[in-house]
This record gives structure tokens, sequence and C-alpha cells, in this order.
């Protein structure tokens, strides 16, 4: 049996070119290698980590050796230097939050050997949502229409539930709020977990809480959709940006990726030639959207970002209506597509 250890480095190994992308950024892909300096993100081409290959032994996805120095490890020690961490615990916390798992409880059981539980797992937000309730008449409907989303077709993977528990990170007393649940599925489908918005039940707003939105669940690759893609499909970070878009092209199938890092990770359909990368006006959108970009190329798909002229989508929805989004978003896609995918002005 593995250790719990062992089971976050193999969870990492099967996401090893997000890690590397995320944790040494200053390198690049060649082959089945990500090449870069060193473990602490250097530039340079003397650290090669494997991207592919079994979940153990020889050749096993994850591993890595640095020429120059004769070191060697998993993912869990790209992490530690990368990061600078010296307490393995605090290395555990980070690759869990990386991978969008709950944290463990802290107690007596050192963190190599204290075992990794099942609390928001695909299985425990597969429930949840089971237990949520379509959005129409509730206040999940209420809060995304108070954002100027009137566009709420195909958006069965939305649910409600009236009183979603929120612990806080300080662990103090279990709180309830209600919350918009959404499911997270991958390029067939499956359901691999649920994301969470709290809602404040006196006002169309998020609950004022320090988190009102957390995830549960496998992330990493898959998002929350919103129509079948096929050959052409948009995707950006927030649900609430992705549907003020839906508003001006309802055709067009989209999905949430839920932040920047998880976009930059995005798996593609087989049958994709063009993706729209819907861009957050900061730093980490960016650096996201560069990432995608370089991605999608590699994989032979046309990439075009689109840019809003506020902080999202969802700001230039609010800030310059429907008409005015259309017409900016009109002169940044694809001739063929405005006639596909885009509502005519009435």
């Amino acid at each position: 049996m593995s250790s719990p250890a062992s089971e976050l480095a193999h969870r990492l190994a099967r996401e090893a070119e997000a890690v590397c992308r995320h944790y040494l950024s200053n390198g690049r892909r060649h082959g089945n290698y990500w090449l870069v300096g060193d473990a602490r993100n250097t530039p340079g081409r003397s650290l090669f980590v494997r991207l592919s290959g079994p979940e153990s032994g020889k050749g096993a996805a994850g591993n890595w050796v640095d020429a120059a120095l004769g070191e060697h490890g998993d993912l869990l020690d790209i992490i530690r230097k990368a990061c600078r961490l010296d307490d393995f615990r605090d290395v555990v916390i980070e690759a869990r939050r990386f991978l969008s798992l709950p944290q463990t409880t802290p107690g007596s059981v050192h963190p190599r050997i204290q075992a990794i539980t099942p609390i928001g797992s695909p299985e425990s937000a597969r429930r949840l949502f089971a237990m949520s309730q379509p959005i129409a008449g509730t206040l999940a409907e209420a809060y995304l229409r108070h954002r100027g989303i009137a566009a709420l077709h195909e958006t069965a993977n939305l649910r409600f539930h009236p009183r979603c528990y929120f612990r806080p990170d300080n662990r103090s007393a279990v709180e309830t709020w209600p919350a918009i649940i959404a499911a997270v599925t991958d390029l067939d489908g499956k359901f691999t977990g649920a994301h969470r918005t709290w809602l404040d039940p006196a006002r169309h707003d998020k609950a004022p809480i320090e988190t009102p939105r957390r995830a549960m669940g496998s992330l990493l690759g898959h998002g929350v959709r919103f129509g079948m893609a096929r050959d052409v499909m948009a995707a950006g970070e927030g649900i609430e940006s992705v549907l003020s878009l839906r508003c001006v092209m309802p055709a067009m199938p989209m999905m949430a990726a839920l932040s920047s890092a998880h976009l930059a990770a995005i798996l593609f359909p087989a049958s994709l030639h063009r993706l729209y990368i819907l861009r957050d006006n900061d730093a980490a959108g960016d650096n996201a959207s560069a990432i995608l970009v370089e991605r999608a190329i590699a994989a032979g798909i046309e990439a075009i970002i689109l840019s809003p002229a506020f902080d999202d989508f969802n700001d230039d929805l609010r800030h310059l209506g429907v008409n005015e989004l259309r017409t900016a978003i009109g002169v940044q896609i694809a001739p063929e597509d405005v006639a596909r995918f885009m509502r005519l002005p009435a």
C-alpha cells in the first residue's frame, strides 16, 4: 500500500506538465521532458523533468534529474525547492492547494504518514451536486441576473443549495450559506469535482466571508462546461465571466476553468481547431493566456485571445451593456464565427 506522500506525488505526476508550467515557468517543453536550469526555476537546461511514463520505477512521470548538480527527485521535491519550503508539512499544503484537494487537519501524526481524507473527493462533490436543486427561481438565478447575466441556457451543470456548509480557514464552527454549486467535468462529460460560490441571502452578492469561492474534487485540466465543444470553443477563468460572453455568443461552447493556473492547464478536445481564450485583465490572466496560447499552437490549434475593457467580461457586461460588449467582441473573433455564434442585435 502506498504512503500518502507517494499518492500525492503520483497525483502530481499525472499533471506533470501543468506542475512544471506553474513552478518551473522559466523552462519549456522539449519532447517528453521539461527543461529548466534548476529546481528553483532558474533559466537554463540542466534539469530534466519527465512528463509522461509509468507511475513508478524507471522512467516514471514526474521524476527529474539535475545534470549539473547531480540531484534528483519527484515533483514534491520540485515544489519544496521552487517555493523555498523547509517544512514538509508546508510542501503537502502547497501540493494539495495546487491540485485543489482539501487540506488535511494538522495533528500529532507527521504529514508523511498522515492519511489523506476523502473529504472533498469527486465522490463528495457528486453527492453535494445531487443534493442541490436547479437554479431556476432561486437565489442563484437572482445573483446571476443581478450581475447582468440573462443568457442561462445550457446551465444544467449549475445548481443551488440553500444551506451549504462553509468552514472558515481558522477552523472555527461550521457555518451554512446558500451557494451556487457548479459541476466540474472532463472532456467526456465525467463528473470530477464541484465549485461552490456562497451567496448572501440578504442581497444579490457573494456571502460576506473570507473565501466565498472554493472547489472540491479534481479540477486540473477540467472545467465547468456550457455547451458541447467540437471544432471551436472558448475558455476563461470565472463562471460569471464566461456566462457574460455567452450573452453575446450564445451558440459558442464555453468552459470556466475556475482559476488562472487551471486555465493554463485545460485539456483540449481532439476535434478542436480554434480556441478563444477569455483573458482576465491582470498579471495572472496575462500569464495564463500566454501559456495556453503556446500549448494550443503546439497542439495545432488556432488560439485567439479575447480581452476585456475592464477587469473581466462580467465587468464589461455590467459597465458597457450587451450591445457594446457584442460590438467589442465582434471585432476580436474570426469573421466566420460572427454569423455562426453571435446573437444579432435586436
